[in-house]
């Protein structure tokens, strides 16, 4: 894994640590992203612009998806571009291997 990589997978770590935390903290009562779904007369989104907590929240969120975008970019294999171009490689393994159990 290159640096970048290892940089991206010690932030993700500590993005994850802290989305669990935040979201741990928030109040039950319906100011928080758990009481979206709860408490009688609470709007879906509420009428209230949001505490500090909720906009951690959002934040975090958004750097985890972003985080997690790049490391799927980062750690992804190269695809063969064609069947014949994958049958070729795997042939010129098996000559090889061939020639060194000749010799």
């Amino acid at each position: 894994m290159s640096v970048i990589g290892i940089i991206l997978m010690v932030a993700f770590v500590i993005i994850c640590i802290l989305l669990i935390c935040v979201v741990l903290l928030q109040n039950e009562e319906g100011e928080g992203l758990g009481g979206l779904f709860g408490g009688a007369g609470t709007q879906a989104f509420g009428a209230k612009s949001g505490n500090v907590l909720t906009k951690t929240t959002y934040v975090l969120v958004t750097l985890f998806f972003l985080a997690s975008l790049g490391l799927a970019l980062l750690n992804k294999t190269p695809s063969v571009r064609s069947i014949d171009d994958g049958s070729s490689a795997v042939e010129n393994t098996w000559v090889e291997a061939g020639e060194d159990a000749a010799e």
